[in-house]
């Protein structure tokens, strides 16, 4: 396998080699090579023992904090250093916080085939027609976004409790049909694969080293995640203050959402508008500032419900001094529009570029809303909506409270 060092005129020190469960013998030459000339070797216990015999060289698995092994590394540079990884070292592995540490420049790279390609050759699945996730040192809310009618999920897990827990996770939303293939060990002498409905009993034992592919089987008590914007309000839990579906989906339209950006949102009631804009990519970041504590920790509930667990949750009354937020790329303020400071804050701390929308329902938001207009231009709007209901014994449209909503760009 050709290597994929960086030619720049530098002298790589660290060589990053994708090792697999067959070991050293199907390693390259080159591979082998830079293992029996090596000073000093890091990788997994698991990698370690593939390699026994194979180097004279200093060994150490990797420490804990994973931090701690860039410290360890950097009082070797400039030596013949090799770090083992699982596979590709690039797909859910340890190059990209090499790179991030050492620069590119430094690094002869010797991937392996990733545990995916071996996973799909054994399936016979398309990479591209399937969603990959991983579990390692993430929670299984996670999934949430990826259960969708007849989707395929190829899960990379933790640990040898991983495919159990799937399991459950699957039946709790009833998914329980859903065939989960057990893949373990693939590539090695322990390789197996085995396949079971999530509804019935998890073979014993399993292999610490495992994936999970996933065939999603919805149920008719099945509810997932739609794609669109405007989620029904009973997906969140809330005491009535949320930004209403319908206004939810035109707010979302204006605020634009792009993969990676972030998003303030001040006056965040049930988080509803931070929820769905971190479900419209998954790069995407959302910071909620909520002065209430119970609605506080109830967005944060909604956010692992619908499976955005990272959504940032600060509870703080508004105007105030906020911690250390990563500029925003867009902001919205829902609740409080109207109290003096609240605008300014958000305009104050966003990019050039960057979109704020602000919705009111009341006279005085409306006029902070005006000022707003005046002072930084941009558009207002007003939104209706009206909805069926009862009238004795017959039916008739009942008007919600108009929703005003200001769109800016700030230049």
């Amino acid at each position: 396998m050709p290597s994929l060092a960086f030619h720049s005129g530098a002298t790589p020190w660290l060589t990053l080699i994708g090792l697999g469960e067959d070991g050293f013998e199907a390693l390259s030459r080159q591979a082998q090579r830079a293992i029996a000339e090596a000073c000093f070797i890091m990788g997994g216990t698991r990698h370690l023992a593939l390699i026994e015999g194979k180097s004279h060289a200093e060994q150490q698995s990797w420490p804990l904090p994973y931090a701690q092994a860039m410290q360890v590394l950097e009082r070797y540079e400039g030596r013949k250093v090799v770090v083992l990884a699982s596979g590709d070292p690039f797909f859910f592995g340890a190059g990209t916080q090499l790179v991030a540490r050492f620069g590119r420049e430094a690094m002869n790279v010797l991937p392996g085939r990733s545990c995916l390609t071996a996973a799909c050759a054994r399936l016979g699945w398309s990479a591209q027609d399937m969603s990959v996730v991983s579990l390692c040192g993430r929670p299984l809310s996670h999934l949430v976004p990826h259960l969708q009618p007849n989707a395929r999920l190829m899960l990379l897990s933790a640990d040898e409790t991983t495919p159990a827990r799937v399991a459950a996770f699957l039946n709790e939303r009833g998914c329980g049909q859903s065939r989960l293939h057990l893949l373990e060990a693939l590539d090695g002498p322990r390789e197996s694969l085995r396949t079971l409905r999530a509804c019935e009993a998890m073979p014993e034992p399993v292999a610490r080293l495992n994936m999970v592919a996933v065939e999603i089987v919805a149920e008719a008590a099945a509810r997932f995640v739609p794609l669109s914007s405007g989620l029904p309000d009973d997906f969140f839990e809330h005491d009535g203050q949320i930004t209403k579906q319908e206004i939810r989906a035109v707010t979302l339209s204006a605020l634009a959402p792009h993969p990676g950006e972030v998003l303030w949102d001040l006056g965040a009631g049930s988080g509803s508008i931070s929820i769905e804009w971190m479900l419209r990519h998954p790069a995407n970041r959302a910071f909620a500032v909520e002065r209430d504590a119970a609605r506080a920790a109830r967005i944060q509930r909604n956010a692992e419900t619908l499976g955005v667990p990272e959504l940032h949750v600060e509870q703080q009354a508004l105007p105030c001094t906020l911690p250390a937020f990563p500029p925003p790329d867009a902001v919205f303020v829902g609740g409080g529009v109207g109290v003096p400071g609240v605008l300014e804050t958000g305009w104050a701390a966003l990019k050039p570029g960057g979109r704020m929308v602000a919705n009111a329902v009341t006279l005085e938001g409306e006029q902070r809303l005006f000022q707003a207009f005046q002072a930084w231009g941009g558009a207002l709007s007003r939104i209706g909506v009206e909805r069926l209901g009862p009238i004795g014994n017959v039916f008739g449209f009942r008007p919600a409270m108009t929703v005003t909503q200001y769109q800016a760009v700030k230049t």
